[in-house]
């Protein structure tokens, strides 16, 4: 947790005040909209939260108190500041205290740009406060070589004897030129991986493809649809979709991409944002089953897909095995079934035996293995689709919205 924050609805105060931990956990997601609502301030893009107190170790973010605020945007700004690496806390916090910024619009574009500054807070070794600035005003890197021929105390007295640094409870400021640039005003979020998911999904604005909104899925189905809105999306939209592999089979993506590209609209991300789900706990091992399965069936839509993840017990899979006679070879060597006696080997057909049980199992051999398909139901019944599936979804609101 960055910080908690306690909100209320700066025109209804006798309803009382809710604290809420950002980041938000996902599984406290959806809760958190249930108690916002009855207060009047769970908007997905109008900013109706009063900030009555922040509690944080970041004490500039308290200057946040009485402004309003959208439950997203903290959640961002939270997000943000959880991923700064060492010495980022204070870049941020005296750049803040410089600029004195107040509104959380301002904040989270400060996230991007207050790496630029040099702030130091203790002087006692010039070396590492010459790399420090060096790095700070050379985008964040240099060669290795470069950084081991510095003179790197001259830098620190250079700078220090500029005179442009300005004193913050935070330590000594230079702002080395920054520009605070906006890159955040309102509606989508700068695209921000924030931590590995399933599969990153960028979608461009029907109305301004300039404009995207990039998703990590799976996500709380409320803060799906909440990112949509703020993206400008509608319900009735088609628009562009790319999907990028984050952490999943690139036979799942390669599947997806023709359908998801062509067919780009509310109830298909809905679809994918569930297909994520099921696959969000899958073992190495089991995402190179799915791989083959999904070669092996040849999914045209994501249900189907999630469908193959949720019974993947229902498939066997060799992995690496290409040609019946190496799958003959598995069966009677390693598969257990079987007293194998190496001394035996040259009499042993293992190709006559594989292609015996591949023609009884009708299975597969792909790029991945050898997979065939043992599950009660018939392959055509498990690749149907749910029965509350798009066109109920076609008829749902989003966010509130017909």
């Amino acid at each position: 947790m960055i910080f908690q924050a306690v909100l209320s609805n700066r025109d209804r105060p006798e309803i009382g005040v809710i604290t809420i931990p950002f980041p938000i956990p996902e599984e406290e997601y959806a809760h958190c909209l249930e108690l916002l609502a009855p207060m009047g301030i769970d908007h997905p893009v109008e900013q109706q939260c009063n900030v009555v107190e922040i509690q944080s170790g970041y004490q500039t973010l308290s200057q946040m108190e009485g402004t309003l605020i959208n439950l997203d945007e903290l959640d961002y700004l939270a997000k943000r500041l959880d991923s700064f690496c060492d010495g980022e806390d204070e870049q941020f916090e005296g750049m803040a205290h410089l600029l004195e910024l107040r509104n959380v619009q301002d904040l989270i574009s400060l996230t991007f740009c207050c790496q630029q500054a040099t702030v130091i807070s203790d002087f006692s070794n010039l070396k590492d406060i010459g790399q420090m600035h060096y790095l700070n005003t050379h985008g964040g890197g240099a060669p290795v070589e470069v950084i081991k021929n510095l003179d790197a105390e001259k830098i620190a007295r250079d700078l220090i004897a500029s005179g442009q640094g300005k004193i913050t409870p935070y330590g000594v400021v230079y702002d080395n030129g920054m520009e605070l640039e906006h890159c955040y005003v309102v509606g989508a979020f700068p695209p921000y991986l924030y931590t590995q998911k399933v599969l990153d999904v960028e979608i461009a604005s029907p109305r301004d493809p300039a404009e995207i909104t990039l998703l990590q899925l799976p996500m709380p189905e409320g803060q799906l649809e909440r990112m949509l809105i703020r993206g400008g999306m509608e319900p009735k939209d088609v628009f562009d979709m790319t999907a990028i592999p984050a952490h999943c089979p690139s036979a799942v993506v390669e599947a997806l991409s023709d359908f998801a590209l062509s067919h780009g609209s509310i109830g298909t991300l809905r679809e994918i944002n569930q297909m994520c789900r099921a696959l969000e706990h899958l073992t190495s091992a089991e995402q190179a089953k799915l791989a083959a399965a999904v070669q092996f069936a040849q999914p045209e839509y994501p249900f189907q897909i999630r469908h193959l993840a949720e019974n993947l017990d229902e498939f066997d899979f060799i992995p690496d095995v290409k040609t019946p006679a190496e799958y003959g070879r598995y069966m009677i060597e390693q598969s257990g079934r079987f007293d194998f006696d190496p001394n035996l080997d040259e009499y042993y057909d293992y190709e006559k035996y594989g292609n015996d049980h591949i023609s009884r199992q009708e299975g597969q051999f792909n790029e991945y293995g050898y997979i065939c398909y043992h599950g009660t139901l018939s392959f055509e019944e498990l690749m149907m689709e749910d029965p509350s599936g798009p066109e109920e979804n076609e008829g749902m609101q989003m966010g509130g919205m017909a």
